[in-house]
């Protein structure tokens, strides 16, 4: 697996001018024919960041003034830094960090305040499952619902995973995680994501959950029955709440095992299942816990006619692209409330757009 993944780098490099070695390092890199495309819009950054820090009105004929102290005296193409994207063999010029990130999240403001910006940048989120977690995973690195996305799985791209996973078709045979790393680094490079492109199993979830600090908040999205359960008694013993965006009706799980660290897994629907007891199971077994966890007779028409299909007829699960986007949607509004202190329940929760949108409620 290490040296599958690196032939696929998913990590940008960063080079600033002030420093001599970043400098030496990057003028050999131009030189190794490496660089195909440069893209310098750093003086438009730079005025985005003055509207951005004078919004009640653009400065007015004050704009060089404003310039000039941001630049400290330095010319515009050595401020910042420049960050080059190895699979896109691109070279783009940004500013620096905190003022990156300042721009980036303005429009966030004030629905996500500065403090809230900051506390959520001191936060963990891990993500086992990168089909249905991509679009989580993206949704909340957009918001920046955090300072460190943990990606887990050990699945490649296939060309039927893209009827939900937004990609494009020359990554077929790409991890999952490294294609939602390499997104989320040309949307902010200075995110940190760790993958765990082997997915998860019983030798790395202590590392998984604990490397270089706790996870604050799990998100499961994952089709192995085993992992599901497993990470729920990890997270639980940890305190670490829960949260399962499930897709069908817009059916989404929370589990504060932070706030009640003696409920239950599954809100009960496992009875007393243990992982201990998960290798005297049958697949057939391993299903029926299944349907009861997911309260089967609540499942929509579409997808109760689906599930006798499975290994008939269709290959898997249904899972539509536009109830995968909604999913991503709630899940990151979710943990941005846990992780900020909001009260956030623990309950299964629908967003049935079939029920809430009908023309029998009009």
């Amino acid at each position: 697996m290490k040296n599958q993944i690196a032939k696929f780098p998913y990590q940008p490099y960063f080079f600033r001018m002030s420093d001599e070695q970043d400098t030496l390092r990057l003028d050999e890199l131009k030189k190794s024919g490496e660089i195909v495309f440069i893209y310098d819009e750093i003086e438009r950054q730079l005025n985005e960041l003055i509207r951005c820090r004078y919004p009640a009105a653009a400065p007015s004929g004050g704009e060089v003034q404003y310039m000039e102290e941001i630049l400290g005296g330095r010319a515009a193409e050595d401020y910042g830094v420049w960050v080059y994207y190895p699979w896109r063999k691109t070279l783009v010029h940004i500013l620096e960090e905190k003022e990156f990130v300042e721009v980036r999240t303005n429009r966030n403001q004030l629905k996500i305040t500065g403090d809230e910006r900051e506390l959520l940048s001191q936060k963990k989120i891990g993500i086992i499952g990168l089909s249905v977690g991509q679009s989580i995973a993206l949704t909340i690195a957009m918001e920046r619902v955090c300072g460190v996305l943990r990606l887990a799985d050990f699945d490649e791209l296939d060309l039927s995973n893209m009827n939900r996973l937004r990609t494009g078709v020359f990554n077929i045979a790409v991890p999952k995680v490294v294609i939602a790393a390499r997104e989320i680094a040309e949307i902010d490079p200075y995110l940190k994501v760790e993958i765990f492109p082997e997915g998860i199993n019983r030798s790395n979830y202590d590392r998984f959950f604990n490397e270089q600090g706790s996870l604050d908040v799990l998100v499961e999205v994952c089709d192995s029955f085993d992992v599901k359960l497993e990470s729920r008694f990890y997270a639980k013993d940890l305190k670490i709440p829960v949260v399962m965006d499930t897709n069908d009706r817009g059916m989404l799980d929370i589990e504060r095992f932070d706030l009640d660290p003696g409920r239950p897994v599954f809100h009960g629907l496992a009875d007393d299942l243990t992982p201990a007891k998960l290798s005297n199971l049958s697949a057939e077994e391993k299903g029926r816990y299944l349907m009861k966890i997911v309260d089967a007779e609540k499942l929509s028409l579409k997808m109760k006619r689906s599930v006798p299909e499975i290994r008939r007829t269709i290959v898997s699960w249904p899972q539509l692209a536009s109830e995968v986007v909604l999913g991503g949607a709630m899940t990151t509004a979710v943990c941005r409330r846990i992780l900020l202190g909001e009260r956030v329940p623990s309950g299964r929760y629908y967003i049935d757009l079939d029920q809430l949108i009908s023309s029998e409620n009009l």
